[in-house]
């Protein structure tokens, strides 16, 4: 490994793939408890999908001001909070009385948890040497496959032996990470730079021209990749157990062991991304055999092998996907604005996209069946959501994030005309 990695950008990498994984764990235990919370409430696929909707618009709305605050005053508070917060609120849901406090509870639980995206980008993209800027961006987003397959092993022996509440107290589990990154993390110099000598972000910065266009391109191809993506991870442990009569341990162990596996296609879209092509051409390829994928997954196999098989190299593309979006959206927009423009394009687009796509899936299926409904409302979106990278800069790898700005527009230009 080169010197320029080794030392501290290392270890910033290994801390924020450890946290990201942790917190990434923690949002995914509410997934594997979807059956059992239907079922202690009594509550149709399309209700609890609806609690899983409004819990992410009001976690969307706040991570928005969240993430403005720390391109305001700083990555590492920030991201202490987040680690702090989210471990109390997912806990807290154990106790929830009702539906309302369950909403509310996973809804906060989601905004400050789900800090952690625009974060970690951030610090890795200020941090990592821009030749390896982009492997390593994509490397840390295989936290998203292994926090469901820790929360898988969870699952397995928590949801099976104890039931649903007892599940959410593995949110304390993640409380040590505080700890790690308040004493061996730093605040980015870029990040330090910026907030010094530039002036204060603001909201409207993301529309100025040279900006507007990439920012809401981002914006609705992300939203349409994660209505597919939020549909497609909520739903599966309610179609593993309705149409291929699966229990919750087997469902877990499959679900768990896909995402395992899965991690495979990060590395190796993060790799492609990084060092055979550009990153924009890896997400078009990874989404639109992620889109077909689904299709055959849906629609083919019935025993636990098949199903095992075709949801693994589903994962490894679908979701693999997700390591050169990341480290695509966090290098094309400024250093003074980047949390902010992660927060909004990145983290405000999941949650959008959270809170439409398992809701509007789930209706189509009580009115289509699972197979029709499953299969169009996703794999649709995400094919989509793939094309429209093709309007974006097909950018070169190994670029200075200053040099990106250059190349692309930093700002907007004043017209004195």
């Amino acid at each position: 490994m080169s010197d320029s990695v080794r030392g501290y950008p290392l270890r910033a990498f290994v801390i924020c793939l450890i946290a990201y994984t942790t917190a990434q764990m923690d949002l995914a235990l509410f997934g594997y408890a979807v059956p059992a919370i239907r079922a202690e409430f009594g509550l149709t696929l399309s209700e609890v999908m609806a609690i899983v909707s409004t819990a992410f618009l009001l976690g969307g709305a706040l991570l928005v001001l969240l993430g403005w605050l720390a391109d305001r005053v700083g990555r590492l508070p920030l991201f202490q909070f987040s680690l702090l917060g989210s471990s109390f609120l997912v806990a807290l849901i154990s106790i929830a009385p009702g539906v309302a406090a369950l909403t509310a509870l996973r809804g906060a639980s989601i905004a400050v948890g789900g800090l952690s995206y625009p974060i970690t980008g951030a610090i890795i993209t200020e941090e990592m040497p821009a030749r390896l800027r982009g492997l390593f961006m994509g490397l840390l987003q295989i936290g998203y496959p292994l926090g469901w397959a820790l929360a898988s092993l969870w699952s397995m022996w928590l949801l099976t032996e104890y039931g649903w509440r007892q599940l959410f107290w593995v949110g304390l589990v993640s409380l040590p990470m505080v700890w790690v990154v308040r004493r061996y993390l730093r605040e980015p110099p870029r990040s330090v730079a910026a907030r010094s000598t530039e002036a204060p972000p603001r909201f409207s910065d993301l529309f100025a021209s040279g900006i507007r266009e990439r920012a809401i391109t981002l914006f609705v191809a992300q939203f349409l990749f994660v209505w597919a993506y939020a549909a497609s991870i909520f739903l599966f442990p309610s179609f593993l157990r309705e149409v291929r009569s699966l229990d919750a341990f087997n469902f877990s162990l499959l679900i768990g062991a896909g995402n395992a596996i899965g991690v495979l296609g990060y590395v190796l879209a993060a790799w492609i991304g990084e060092r055979v092509w550009t990153r924009r051409n890896t997400v078009v390829l990874w989404t639109l055999l992620g889109a077909m994928l689904f299709q055959v997954l849906v629609w083919v196999p019935t025993t636990f092998g098949q199903i095992l098989f075709v949801y693994a190299l589903m994962s490894m593309f679908f979701y693999g996907s997700a390591a050169v979006k990341f480290a695509y959206l966090a290098e094309v927009f400024p250093t003074r604005i980047r949390a902010l423009a992660m927060a909004c394009c990145g983290s405000l687009a999941v949650t959008m996209g959270s809170a439409a796509g398992p809701y509007t899936v789930s209706l189509a299926i009580e009115s289509w069946g699972w197979h029709l409904g499953y299969a169009t409302l996703v794999g649709v979106p995400l094919a989509l959501a793939g094309l429209l990278y093709l309007t974006l800069d097909s950018l070169p790898s190994g670029l200075e994030v200053e040099d990106i700005a250059n190349r692309i527009g930093k700002e907007a230009q004043p017209n004195h005309g």
